[in-house]
């Protein structure tokens, strides 16, 4: 018997006006699984402290990897996350800062 492993769909929505789609699996970061897909989101260190990978989250629901990734509890509250270290727990509709 075959264990499968849920995968979300995620849609950035950029600067360019043209979403972007692909498919998260679990345990995969949002970052990895864009990479992958060849989608293009900025990053930098990866581990969730320089923040250069910063987007809205509009719709849906992540998990961290890390206890206290790089932001500020305000903007945990207005929905910003850092998809190097978040892991999609549903399908996801994600905007970049313009």
């Amino acid at each position: 018997m075959s264990t499968t492993h849920p995968s979300f769909q995620v849609e950035v929505l950029g600067a360019s006006g043209t979403p972007q789609h692909f498919t998260a699996d679990a345990g995969q970061t949002v970052l990895q699984a864009a990479r992958q897909a060849g989608v293009r989101l900025p990053r930098s260190c990866q581990n969730g402290t320089c923040r250069s990978c910063i987007c809205l989250l509009v719709r849906g629901e992540i998990q961290y990897r890390i206890e206290w990734p790089g932001l500020s509890r305000e903007e945990q509250q207005e929905g910003w996350i850092l998809p190097c270290v978040a892991e999609a727990h549903s399908d996801l509709l994600i905007q970049l800062p313009v």
